[in-house]
This record gives structure tokens, sequence and C-alpha cells, in this order.
């Protein structure tokens, strides 16, 4: 399925119904009096967090989301039934931004939630309201309320307690698809990885494992906070993580260094949200199972050391390291639950 996690829709909510003129007509009741029911409200448009969605792709084919109006009101004191809400699902992660004033209105961070994005408009009272000691037969009624209308960008920011970022072709799917049981594509070329993938991470074993989840970021790259290789749209996925893994590599062809690599990133995340830059972080540096890496990790140990940052070891390919530094995620993640910012 095609992965999008943006898109523009206008919601229209439903008017509601007017308000009725009538009066009883009824044998041996003369002047019966006012009968007008109220005109029923206009359905609303409901947003509502689904589990099982990962992607807006059907919401950007509905450039338009409209709730039905109320019905009207009616004689012998009938009222019109309420439209019918337009409840549309979007992913768990979703955020509302209202587009005419650039403000973020709402968040879906649950399963089931539900944010009214467009209010229905209020039904119309009919002539029963009316009526008065100096007015025994009112002829007014109320016209119902517009419903709400608003364009409104939805914006998909995955949900994770880990958040999985580095170059282009460093390991991070292959080490997702190690730890988790998220399949990702792995291949030996850069920027394989075009959409979040979600793997849930389980540490301790026993009949009460540690569990938590990890997000596999699209590589990203120097310039990425201004949007360079689609940066934008991949930071904000790290937005909701606790912990980031900061995965380095040693790649001769590119011509890059672990250490250039790791500060350039620091760099974007920095510009991007200063608190997502303040985020607990691990670094590590992989393909542990290759010669050159294990040759040059005493010196780049070293070096990173020199900025304050510790380097880890490890192999998502024989699985060298990996259960202990899932362990000291798992610890991290823990604390941060613990005592959020």
């Amino acid at each position: 399925m095609k992965f999008v996690d943006e898109c523009v829709v206008t919601v229209h909510a439903g008017d509601g119904g007017n308000g009725c003129v009538a009066f009883r007509r009824e044998k041996f009741v003369p002047r019966g009096g006012p009968s007008g029911g109220d005109g029923g409200r206009g359905g609303s448009v409901i947003l509502e967090g689904a589990e099982g969605l990962s992607t807006l792709l059907e919401l950007t084919y509905a450039h338009d989301i409209r709730a039905k109006r109320g019905e009207h009101g009616q004689g012998k004191d009938c009222y019109g039934r309420a439209g019918d809400d337009a409840v549309v699902r979007v992913p768990v992660g979703t955020r509302v931004r209202d587009v005419e004033s650039d403000e973020i209105i709402g968040e879906i961070v649950s399963h089931k939630q539900q944010f009214v994005v467009a209010k229905g408009g209020a039904g119309g009272r009919g002539n029963i309201h009316f009526s008065s000691p100096f007015d025994r037969a009112p002829r007014r009624a109320e016209p119902g309320g517009a419903g709400e209308v608003r364009k409104i960008m939805l914006s998909l920011v995955v949900m994770a307690d880990v958040g999985l970022l580095g170059f282009p072709n460093v390991g991070k799917s292959t080490m997702i698809r190690a730890v988790s049981r998220a399949r990702p594509r792995v291949d030996d070329f850069s920027f394989t990885t075009l959409r979040p993938h979600l793997g849930i991470v389980s540490v301790g074993g026993g009949p009460d494992p540690t569990l938590f989840a990890m997000a596999d970021i699209p590589g990203l790259i120097p310039g990425a906070s201004e949007g360079a290789g689609l940066g934008v749209r991949f930071l904000k996925h790290l937005e909701r993580t606790r912990v980031l893994l900061h995965l380095v590599a040693i790649d001769p062809t590119e011509g890059r260094h672990p250490l250039d690599d790791y500060l350039a990133l620091r760099r974007e995340l920095d510009a991007f949200d200063k608190s997502l830059a303040a985020k607990p972080e691990i670094v590590a540096l992989t393909k542990a199972d290759l010669t050159e890496t294990r040759d040059a990790y005493l010196e780049l140990k070293e070096q990173f050391e020199q900025h304050g940052v510790r380097l880890e070891l490890v192999s998502a390919a024989t699985s060298e390291n990996t259960q202990a530094l899932m362990a000291e995620l798992a610890k991290l993640v823990t604390q941060a639950k613990q005592n959020p910012q």
C-alpha cells in the first residue's frame, strides 16, 4: 500500500433543520395554539483513531467530507431528526492543522479517540417556543444554524518509543528486521526505505517482557531540516519518540566519515527542533561483521568520546550485541516514561 502521511481536505458539517410554523387543527379544540416543532441539529465531521490504519492514502481522494443536514421541524410538535455525523477513521498519530490559521487544532493519539473537526449547525426553534400571553398564535420560527466549513491538513506522525535514524545505507532497516517482526525492504543501495516502518521490540523474555515500539525513519541527509531529501517530512516522525538510536557506518564508497555523519545529523535535529535534539540517545557503529569496521572501531570510539559520546559496536546481520543494545534502549524508554518532559 502506498504510504501517504499528509493530505488536505475540506470538511462540511451539516446545517441545522429549520423550525416549523404550524397550529393545531383538532376537532372541538378551537384556537389550538402553535404546534411547530424544532429542526434537527446538523451532523458533525468527526475524526476517529484506528490502530489498523497506517496511511492517509484514502483521504487524498476525498477532497470534501460532508455530514448530513438536520431535518426540518414539522407540525403536531414533531421535531426534525438530527443529521448523521460523518465519522472518518484516521491512523493513530494524526495531527490536524487548520489551513487558514495554520494552527494545530487537535491530535489523535489513541485508538477510538474522537475529535470533532467541524460542528453541525443547531436546529432552529419552532413556533411553539414563541407563544406568550401577548401572542398566542406566533407565526415565526428560527432557521437552522449553518454547519462549520473548514479546510484542514492531516499530518501523520508515527507513534514510537524509539526513533532509528542515520544516513542512508547505514543498516537501519537491517537492524529493525533483526530485533522485531517489521519487514522493511533491504538492498545494497541508498534510500531503499521511503516510508517509516514500525516494529515492536521485546526485551527480557519470560511472562512479562519489556516492550517498546521502534520506528525506522528513512535516511536523512545534510539539509534535511530545510527539506532536502524530503527531510522535514521524515524528521517530523521523530517528534513523538522518547529515545533516539543513531546508527553510523563505515562506507568508503560514499567517502563519508562516521563522526562527520553523526555531527551533521545532530545539527539537522537541532535546526529542526531543539527539544528533539535534547532527547536521550544511543549511538552505535553498525556492520561489526565486516573486518574494516572492527579494525576502525577503537579509533572511532576515542574520536566520539572526545565529543562526549559513547559509541557502541553492533552487527544486525549476526545479532552481535543487539540484545544488549535493546536492553539499554528499554531502560532509557522506561526512564523517559517515568519522567516525561
